[in-house]
């Protein structure tokens, strides 16, 4: 603890007046290094507040133990009690923490008294082991009274100690589970950010992407496939007949995909090591049946390069512009002229002997709109414009003016008509097949049916709920799809209206619960929607919003109710059928991170960032909740917690990494000697701190890189969600380093919560910032009923050698 307190001196007066003598230029550079060290500070002594009082209570226990260890000594080894006598007080307090070498050889040794503490082992875990006998170093009572393993992240040991049934952890044998995972569904739609995000293939699918997956879903049947060969967010698409391209966003090396929408395989990989930062817009060339396709990256000069579709070659290059690019196109009727737009500009390119060239829209007597959100080609060959002005634009060769610029002055692209369309941007165009023009507005929400020659026929307006207008797919001519800005997909005409075929969350979602019995789940996050979805038929049942955004919530064990808890300390309970506030309440001034009832539905336990757990009675069906008690004891944030399965007993997990256990039938008392609790059943797991999931941890974490987990009801595997947008799959128990386990991609972001269902057959895994949650089903392996749980809890047993 000395060292680690001079290391926070040291930080402290490392900053001397010389070091900020330096020029203005560097004084940001400078302050971010000393918020970086003052956070780091502060976590030193968060650890070390927390270490001290693991300390205290560690000595509380040594004191209440002397009296024990005493009998124990006498009834064994009369002499061991007389030396025992001297180190200790009468009253039974210890005037010496451990006994002197000299007086510990005096004791005489009792012939079955031995004990061993083996070397650090892989990952940093220490193992301390007694085999029989009575333990002589009083100092060592707590980490030699059983089994136990020492386990640190960030320097912190964690003790965890292990079960009586198993006598040798060393033989204990970590396999992959038996079952698998396999991706059944994929809610949600990325709209809010994106552009050229929604396709209709001739199939009769959509084809849109979030997260890492592009999604094609049949609109008409309403089934989905998915094309998983990304490793990070796409965030644009094209398609061309039966092959579609997206965009992947790669830190180092973005590329782009081509694959056959049919059979979803790879057809070629463009671009690898040669795009920086990203790519933002792509484009199939169309007068010879996608030959070539464009591609625009997110560099400084946006580099715009022509590519050999077949060959995977770079046909031309050349940089664009150092203003943001929306779009670029192929002109459908002839694949040398290329179009781009973006802020303040359109740029008319000509493809000439692998050299690209360039002419800039003139925008003449006409106000020059800040950004040129979109384009379309128009029957007659001429460009339509939108922009933020909300106007559209139509563009038009003109001769050269050989009177101002005198001979040989070249033709120029110039606007030859203004139309008024949207209060507010153009976000949108889609050009039908008849030649007839949608336009979408981004701040009126309005579509709006345009004839040939830019008549105004028809519009409607998008609910307010879904947002603006981000992206129109024609789907027969009459009907089309809408994506929204609010992430869902409408579908309908100008005649029906709009209904919504898809929709999902809008920012980072951190709360998950599934149904005790039902296929249903509930999500919530930082929209402040509350969403109910049904598993088996993949859609949204209902929606509500709060004042408050929700991070954490869970199902009362009848299914009647469920209750949420909020960034505020506030908690409300919800009737599911009724879908209204049944019960409101509000514990401390702090967001509150884990909902948890006990299994029969007595009692929920409600975890805060205040450091506490609240404790209440329920009745009426989970309507009627009183104050019981208060957890008090951890030195950090509650992050997670479970019931044991009598419903008396509940262990939680801190910000700090504590792992602590609490007597609630006792009155919410702290558990001071965690030994007790090794043997103890809980009803759910989902602490990330545990011995019987240890090891999903990997060397070198840091105590954020799991952000839940979740056991199955069977008991016989458990799901990781980390911080590297991966979803594990472990056996359970897994309490040794290294265990294997099958791991699968699919979201963009941190994986915030993982839940199975209640029968097991699918697992839920929601993102953060990429809004997406994916349904997993649980592949068996051979084994689907439970039969097959019982003969493989029955088969670890055995191979564990839990038994005593």
């Amino acid at each position: 603890m000395s060292f680690q307190t001079g290391v926070l001196i040291d930080l402290a007066v490392s900053v001397r007046p010389d070091d900020v003598s330096g020029s203005s230029a560097e004084y940001p550079d400078r302050m971010s290094a000393m918020e970086g060290r003052l956070q780091s500070q502060e976590d030193e002594i968060t650890l070390l507040k927390s270490s001290l009082a693991d300390a205290l209570r560690r000595l509380h226990l040594h004191d209440q133990l002397i009296p024990l260890l005493k009998q124990q000594l006498i009834a064994v080894n009369p002499a061991a009690a007389r030396v025992l006598n001297q180190a200790c007080g009468s009253d039974g307090s210890s005037n010496s923490r451990k006994l002197s070498s000299s007086s510990a050889g005096d004791i005489p040794r009792h012939p079955a008294t031995r004990y061993r503490t083996s070397a650090e082992g892989p990952f940093g875990f220490r193992m301390a082991q007694l085999s029989e006998g009575v333990i002589i170093d009083l100092f060592l009572i707590l980490s030699l009274a059983g089994q136990s393993i020492k386990m640190f992240i960030r320097g912190r040991p964690i003790t965890m100690y292990v079960p009586s049934n198993i006598q040798n952890y060393d033989d204990l044998k970590m396999e992959p589970p038996v079952e698998k995972l396999e991706l059944d569904w994929v809610y949600g739609y990325r709209g809010r950010d994106c552009r050229a995000n929604l396709y209709m293939l001739s199939s009769g699918e959509a084809v849109y992407f979030i997260a890492c997956v592009v999604v094609l879903y049949h609109i008409n049947n309403r089934t989905q496939r998915h094309y998983r060969k990304h490793t990070d967010c796409s965030v644009t698409i094209t398609a061309h007949q039966l092959n579609s391209v997206d965009r992947l966003r790669c830190p180092l090396q973005p590329y782009v995909h081509i694959w056959d929408s049919s059979t979803l395989t790879t057809l070629q990989q463009i671009g690898l090591g040669t795009f920086e930062r990203g790519v933002g817009s792509v484009a199939f060339s169309f007068a010879d049946a996608g030959a070539f396709l464009c591609v625009i990256d997110d560099s400084n000069e946006h580099m715009l390069s022509v590519w050999d579709c077949a060959k995977g070659t770079k046909h031309a290059e050349v940089k664009s512009t150092n203003e943001a690019v929306f779009a670029v196109e192929f002109n459908p009727s002839d694949s040398s002229n290329i179009i781009t737009c973006g802020k303040s500009h359109v740029y008319f390119w000509t493809l000439s002997a692998g050299s690209l060239t360039k002419k800039q829209g003139i925008f003449g007597k006409y106000k020059k709109p800040k950004f040129i959100q979109c384009f379309v080609f128009s029957l007659t060959g001429d460009v339509l414009t939108g922009d933020s002005e909300g106007n559209i634009l139509t563009w038009g060769k003109s001769p050269g003016d050989v009177k101002t610029l005198g001979k040989g002055a070249k033709e120029t692209f110039q606007i030859m008509r203004q139309t008024r369309a949207h209060d507010g941007s153009v976000f949108t165009l889609c050009m039908l097949h008849g030649g007839a023009l949608l336009s979408g507005g981004g701040k009126d929400r309005k579509i709006i049916r345009w004839s040939a020659d830019l008549a105004p026929e028809r519009e409607c307006e998008i609910p307010e709920m879904f947002g603006a207008v981000r992206c129109i797919a024609d789907v027969d001519g009459e009907e089309v799809l809408v994506g929204t800005t609010r992430n869902a997909i409408l579908r309908g005409t100008f005649s029906d209206g709009f209904v919504a075929i898809l929709q999902g969350h809008v920012d980072e979602m951190w709360g998950l619960a599934t149904h005790p019995s039902q296929d249903v789940f509930l999500t919530c996050g930082h929209d402040r929607l509350v969403c109910v979805w049904n598993t088996e038929e993949h859609k949204l049942d209902w929606c509500t919003t709060l004042e408050e955004y929700g991070l954490c919530a869970d199902f009362c064990p009848n299914g009647d109710v469920v209750s949420v808890g909020l960034s505020t300390g506030r908690w409300l309970v919800l009737d599911l059928k009724t879908k209204e506030v049944v019960s409101d309440y509000t514990d401390g001034n702090e967001q509150l991170s884990v909902m948890r009832y006990s299994p029969d539905g007595s009692f929920l336990a409600v975890g805060s960032h205040d450091n506490f757990i609240y404790i209440y009675t329920v009745t009426e069906s989970g309507r009627r909740y009183s104050r019981y008690g208060k957890c008090n004891g951890h030195s950090s944030f509650i992050t997670h917690l479970d019931w044991s399965k009598d419903g008396k007993y509940i262990m939680s997990n801190s910000g700090d990494y504590e792992i602590l256990y609490w007597d609630i039938a006792g009155g919410c008392k702290l558990l001071r000697n965690r030994y007790e609790s090794k043997d103890r059943e809980w009803a759910s797991y989902t602490c990330v701190l545990g011995f019987h999931v240890m090891g999903v941890w990997l060397e070198g974490s840091d105590g954020t890189d799991i952000n839940a987990l979740c056991r199955s009801h069977s008991e016989r595997m458990v799901a990781v969600a980390d911080d590297f947008c991966k979803v594990h799959l472990f056996q359970y128990p897994c309490p040794k380093p290294k265990a294997p386990n099958h791991s699968y991609e699919g979201h963009g972001s941190h994986v915030t919560n993982v839940r199975f269902t209640h029968c097991d057959s699918h697992l839920l895994s929601m993102g953060g910032k990429d809004t997406c949650i994916l349904q997993w089903r649980v592949k068996r392996g051979g084994m689907g009923d439970g039969s097959g749980d019982r003969q493989h809890h029955a088969a670890l047993t055995s191979t564990s050698s839990l038994e005593p």
